[in-house]
């Protein structure tokens, strides 16, 4: 089960430069199927990229590792709190993974995203705004930033998530959290970057 505000910064960061990969990306979650069929080539690239992303992801052990430590907590919402753990992680250390900042990058991001607004599905036009004026993509470095995060998506869950108390879970195991993140982030990369290989 995947919705937002979640894993935004991982799929930005593994899209690249090309514009139409990084709004493919972006939209990705509100194309369903072959819907992806209706957008010019690049865009619909970046949507398979997108899901290639995931289903690597939901599939990986350590991603899985990191799941089964909240799973008898959070049950169906486990995947989602581990992967807004992995975007805080890669946002705290950013400067490990690239040697562009990641305020360069992101404001890139909402600028291009602006600018292609009208291309955009219902869905991701409603979650761009917010996602621009809370800066989701710099601020999940900050914990104070990720409880707010939390805190709305246990409200649009009616609190069935209990994810209002997934930053104190993600204290408890601060460090085995942020190993997983960084041994899931060399496999990921490696992985996308042969399927560009062969995809593109």
């Amino acid at each position: 089960m995947r919705y937002a505000p979640m894993n935004f910064l991982g799929h930005l960061f593994l899209s690249g430069k090309n514009e139409d990969i990084i709004v493919g990306n972006f939209i990705a979650d509100a194309v369903k199927g072959n819907a992806l069929n209706q957008y010019p080539d690049g865009i619909a690239r970046g949507i398979r990229l997108h899901r290639e992303i995931d289903h690597f992801t939901d599939h990986h052990p350590v991603f899985l590792s990191s799941r089964r430590r909240l799973y008898p907590k959070y049950r169906m919402y486990a995947g989602v709190i581990v992967d807004i753990y992995y975007d805080h992680y890669l946002a705290k250390n950013w400067q490990d993974f690239s040697e562009e900042k990641l305020r360069h990058i992101v404001s890139n991001a909402y600028f291009l995203l602006i600018r292609r607004f009208n291309i955009l599905p219902p869905r991701s036009k409603r979650i761009l705004p917010f996602m621009i004026t809370q800066n989701w993509l710099v601020n999940y470095k900050d914990l104070n930033s990720l409880q707010r995060v939390f805190n709305g998506m246990d409200r649009r869950t009616e609190h069935r998530s209990g994810m209002g108390g997934a930053i104190e879970d993600l204290l408890i195991h601060y460090q085995e959290y942020e190993s997983e993140f960084r041994e899931f982030l060399r496999g990921i990369i490696a992985h996308i970057n042969e399927y560009r290989s062969n995809q593109y």
